[in-house]
């Protein structure tokens, strides 16, 4: 008795959203009695006390069908509401452990047991093993004479990866090898985090009887304690801080013992994985909480079911006028549905735009100019309609072209390259042979040459937008190198002005030798794009125009001087991390740390 007067108390909808379909019942009654009479034309001729003596039976047929309906829909309706007066025990699963890395920046990791050094071997196997972890949190500590947080515990190791560069002993505002610290430093990071199970992976070379104190409690608080031995038994020698040599090695038994009390395992660092998948920090499995520490949760069971078989029954009656039979056969004849995937739903204006540019450079790059216009068409932002000009620009469509610039420049002015280019296509626009053909000679002075309206032309289209390519050459400087190119700079020490003249006088060349030098302009201008393409990209070191204008005296001064003015900034990309742990061990300092 009691167990039912606790299932009434228990009782409850999993989904009572369902239950507000109960209130079509009222109206699909009326919709039945409306029908009835619709279907009898003698009741507006026939008093009704006789119209029941004129009927024929079936009535009875009707209101049972009705009751029937009713009930199905009722029924049903309670099913999709879920109901429920049990629970189910099932286990607690934890998500994927995390795991903090300690990492010794002593002045023992400069040592070179292990080529080139200690330090730059440490930095490949921790991108190596956050480049290959699957999941689960992690963070990176840096240690020597205190520990310190590089990285926090997150769930993108890329941006961990981002600080292994600067990881050096000269970031430590003080030196030593305390390891005992260090691994309660990593606990006390997994226990503010909120987590009471977890990894801690030290990579040294020796611990002390203190660390593996140290690391007995963390493994009592949940947190196993692994490490990765690194240099050699025979070791190397080392600068240490105080300017004297000393002598690193590798101390397998000290490490041996500081693993087994902190319940992790010990490896040597390899060359390959082999190490850290024998740590297990490569894929860190789930743990099943009720296994660890008996906890179990529970979940109400749908006790939904129990109506379909009274629901099946009143469907059975359906059959006799093959209603359900139809619907059924309805059901075997859908086509099956496409799977589709609606993360573009979810995605913001500006994500939207930018996989659009994305596009559009895709094309721009693999010369469909028609693909990229299409892309760009409809971006709003001054660097789609920037690229809007330079993908009409290479179609020849110079109008469209400049006022998509013009509509940049009015979104973002003063953009240099839209300015540019603005002023590239302007003047090809201009020097643009007539429809009609060239027709004309050399020597008239209305008219320039095929050849250098050909070199004019090419140089108008050389400088596009950063992200499909872009040419850094000025468009008068390509235009002056297309022509003396083209001309063939009769003579190397005459100037400009001997040199426009020359091409001017110069008789006209036949339709072929115009069609080649047409192609070779266009094989150059394009040898162009693909260089600015893959500079932008990063696909390479800056590369030379093909056709890069002489360097003047000025113009070599001035490159050597800014040249000598960048070796003298220093190159520290540790300096962030070695004033922000200076600060951080002044802190302790006065607080007593």
């Amino acid at each position: 008795m009691s167990a039912l007067v606790q299932a009434m108390a228990d009782f409850h909808f999993l989904r009572p959203w369902w239950l507000l379909a109960l209130i079509a019942l009222p109206g699909l009654w009326w919709l039945w009695r409306r029908r009835q009479q619709r279907a009898n034309a003698w009741r507006g001729l026939v008093d009704q006390h006789l119209l029941v003596h004129l009927q024929v039976g079936g009535g009875r047929a009707q209101v049972l069908g009705l009751v029937g309906i009713v009930l199905a829909w009722v029924l049903a309706t309670l099913a999709l509401a879920g109901p429920s007066w049990q629970r189910s025990e099932q286990p607690l699963w934890q998500t994927r452990a995390p795991l903090v890395v300690a990492l010794d920046l002593s002045g023992s990791i400069a040592a070179n047991d292990l080529p080139p050094s200690r330090l730059l071997q440490a930095r490949a196997k921790l991108a190596t093993l956050l480049r290959e972890r699957v999941g689960g949190q992690v963070a990176l500590v840096a240690y020597a004479g205190e520990p310190f947080t590089v990285a926090p515990l997150t769930d993108d190791a890329a941006n961990v990866a981002l600080f292994l560069d600067a990881l050096d002993p000269a970031i430590m505002p003080v030196d030593g090898s305390d390891a005992r610290r260090a691994i309660l430093w990593s606990e006390e990071l997994l226990q503010r985090a909120g987590f009471d199970r977890g990894q801690i992976l030290l990579l040294t070379d020796h611990a002390d009887p203190a660390a593996d104190s140290a690391a007995k409690r963390a493994r009592d608080a949940g947190f196993s304690v692994s490490v990765l031995g690194l240099g050699t038994p025979a070791g190397a020698a080392y600068r240490q801080a105080d300017g004297q040599f000393g002598r690193a090695q590798l101390d397998a038994a000290s490490l041996q013992r500081l693993a087994t009390a902190g319940g992790g395992r010990f490896e040597v660092l390899r060359t390959d994985d082999a190490d850290l998948r024998a740590l297990g920090v490569l894929d860190p499995q789930a743990e099943d909480a009720s296994a660890a520490r008996g906890e179990k949760g529970s979940a109400w069971l749908d006790q939904g079911y129990w109506l379909l078989p009274a629901l099946m029954l009143l469907m059975l009656l359906a059959f006799r006028r093959g209603g359900v039979l139809a619907a059924l056969a309805l059901c075997v004849v859908l086509p099956m549905a496409q799977p589709a995937q609606a993360m573009d739903w979810w995605k913001r204006a500006d994500q939207q735009a930018q996989d659009r540019i994305e596009q559009g450079a895709k094309a721009y790059r693999g010369g469909d100019y028609a693909a990229a216009t299409k892309d760009f068409a409809g971006l709003d932002s001054a660097d789609g309609l920037y690229n809007l000009g330079n993908a009409l620009a290479k179609q020849g469509k110079y109008d469209e072209a400049i006022a998509a610039y013009d509509k940049a420049l009015q979104r973002q002015p003063g953009m240099e390259d839209a300015i540019a280019n603005r002023a590239a296509v302007e003047a090809a626009r201009k020097r643009q042979p007539p429809a009609g053909g060239q027709g004309g000679q050399g020597g008239d002075q209305g008219k320039q040459p095929p050849e250098q309206k050909s070199g004019q032309q090419q140089s108008s289209g050389g400088k596009q937008d950063d992200k499909p390519g872009q040419d850094q050459q000025d468009p008068q400087q390509q235009d002056k190198q297309q022509q003396d190119k083209q001309q063939g700079k009769q003579d190397a020490d005459k100037g400009a002005k001997d040199s426009s003249g020359d091409a001017k006088s110069e008789p006209p060349k036949s339709a072929a030798e115009q069609q080649r030098e047409q192609q070779a302009a266009d094989a150059a201008q394009r040898e162009r794009m693909q260089q600015a393409m893959q500079q932008q990209a990063g696909q390479g070191a800056q590369q030379e125009p093909t056709q890069a204008k002489p360097e003047t005296a000025a113009e070599r001064e001035q490159r050597q001087a800014t040249e000598a003015w960048l070796r003298r900034v220093p190159d520290d990309p540790g300096g962030l991390l070695r004033a922000k742990f200076q600060l951080e061990y002044q802190r302790r300092q006065r607080e007593g740390q």
